[in-house]
């Protein structure tokens, strides 16, 4: 038998974590969250995953972008926890949210947890931007109910700007939920001075005419939510002196969706998580 030194142990250990959070094993979770009716219908219990390939310069928890910041979790437990709301989850006509973070980054996790849940007739929703969306094979979406895909940019200068990453991975994966059927709520944020304008907003109304499985659009006024934990994490944030859209810009940007015959509703701001 061989005897590992300590720094032999700490590799090896580590290699192995590694290797479970691939295979799906564990997952990093960042935080357990409750909502009604914002983040999917009805009473959700909401499983924030650690680990994000975009950089928003919005985003509310920088502090979920990586990994490694997560707590680990095995399937069982948080299926455990998951089965033991249910009842309440179904009596307010809900179920759970798989969100993050960007979920798909840990996607054979997410798969089984997803199987899992339709096993135990829990209604599921997939919070995701789409940019990972090859990730998500058929296997995988057929144990999601609804997907609620966050599309941040019409045009792809845009959505550099935003996110740090190109758009078309998310068109690409809008487009094959539609031609497979699965039903989408589509998120935008309205930021002013950053995704507001005229010819962004009818860029993201072009895109989203074409999806057929296509909800509604929830249209979401930019808030100084996370300001302070990219304080806190010492992480420069470009939107400091950014104020949220008054009410004749969200009212623009609403009717600019309603004339392309998009069904708008108004959406809320989503809180900062409060911890794992």
């Amino acid at each position: 038998m061989t005897t590992l030194t300590p720094s032999r142990c700490c590799e090896d250990g580590r290699a192995t974590q590694i290797a479970a959070l691939r295979s799906g094993e564990i997952g990093a979770v960042h935080a357990w969250l409750r909502s009604t009716d914002t983040d999917g219908p009805g009473t959700r219990l909401v499983l924030r995953m650690s680990g994000c390939p975009l950089r928003c310069q919005y985003c509310h928890g920088p502090d979920s972008w990586r990994l490694r910041d997560g707590t680990l979790h095995t399937v069982d437990a948080v299926v455990a926890r998951i089965v033991r709301d249910a009842p309440l989850l179904r009596a307010g006509g809900g179920g759970v949210t798989l969100s993050g973070g960007e979920p798909l980054l840990q996607s054979s996790f997410v798969a089984e947890v997803l199987r899992r849940c339709h096993e135990e007739g829990v209604h599921t929703v997939l919070d995701t931007s789409g940019y990972l969306g090859r990730r998500a094979d058929d296997a995988l979406l057929d144990n999601v109910d609804l997907v609620l895909l966050d599309v941040k940019s019409g045009l792809p200068d845009v959505y550099r700007a935003v996110t740090g990453r190109d758009l078309a991975p998310t068109l690409e994966f809008a487009r094959r939920l539609s031609e497979r059927g699965t039903a989408m709520w589509v998120r935008f944020v309205v930021v002013p001075g950053l995704t507001d304008s005229w010819d962004n907003v009818a860029a993201v109304a072009e895109h989203l005419s074409a999806l057929r499985t296509l909800d509604r659009v929830e249209v979401i006024p930019f808030e100084q939510s996370g300001r302070e934990t990219w304080r806190t994490l010492g992480k420069a944030y470009r939107l400091e002196m950014t104020e949220p859209p008054d009410e004749e810009l969200m009212e623009r940007v609403r009717a600019q969706f309603r004339a392309s015959g998009l069904p708008v509703r108004e959406g809320r701001a989503v809180p900062a998580p409060a911890g794992s």
